[in-house]
């Protein structure tokens, strides 16, 4: 988990998180606690006062290992409470980390989308077109001349990939999004990196599916206040 969150994030020499590590930037929470049964890992944004902040790792450091994965943070509201000064509300999310402990293989084969197909992903996808030069390897299902699964590394390092995957919503539950993200990882295999992961949110029952059907081990869970 700590390869994980190292690439979550570009840090400042202090460990507080600074922008997101993708190509176009992004803010990063205020607050990031990722758990696992062997033990827990913080980040506090950078611009969060010191004393904050240090309250905040406090609390962190006492979080006992993740027993139940539908276990909340001990210290959940604490953490809101120390976030909400001066400000109205505090945004959480949270959900499930997996990693893809062994190979897995789509059962139909995405196509790799780069600038000469990047014309697939119209027709929904357009979102994505931005990414094809920097989210690399990006593939796609494709139906009827069009992507309507598009999976691609949203969080890259030297030893890590995190996948970001899509369907367009008249094509969901029909297997695009497992083909799609399998490929995806063999594609991250063929290039040596081992360390291959796939997070979403609780609310998020599909995407969920998708690790279950893929197999992935739940690596822990994520937690974090804005």
């Amino acid at each position: 988990m700590s390869l994980r969150v190292a690439g979550l994030c570009r840090h400042d020499h202090r460990g507080r998180m600074l922008i997101t590590n993708q190509w176009d930037g992004g803010q990063p929470p205020r607050f990031y606690l990722a758990r696992t049964r062997e033990g827990n890992v913080w980040r506090v944004r950078a611009d969060v006062p010191d004393a904050v902040a240090r309250a905040l790792s406090t609390l962190a450091a006492d979080e006992p290992p993740l027993r139940d994965p539908a276990e909340r943070p001990l210290h959940e509201a604490r953490y809101v409470d120390l976030l909400c000064t001066g400000r109205s509300a505090a945004r959480t999310e949270s959900g499930p980390v997996y990693w893809f402990a062994s190979a897995v293989v789509p059962a139909a084969q995405p196509v790799t989308i780069d600038a000469a197909n990047a014309h697939l992903l119209h027709g929904g996808l357009e979102d994505w077109l931005p990414d094809v030069p920097h989210r690399r390897p990006m593939v796609a299902m494709v139906e009827d001349g069009r992507a309507v699964s598009v999976c691609a590394s949203v969080r890259i390092t030297e030893q890590t990939h995190e996948a970001g995957v899509e369907t367009l919503a008249a094509c969901r539950g029909r297997g695009h999004a497992v083909n799609a993200v399998a490929g995806w990882a063999q594609q991250v295999r063929q290039r040596g990196v081992d360390k291959i992961f796939y997070s979403t949110s609780w609310s998020n029952r599909a995407s969920q599916g998708v690790a279950d059907r893929l197999g992935l081990a739940m690596l822990g869970t994520d937690f974090s206040v804005d």
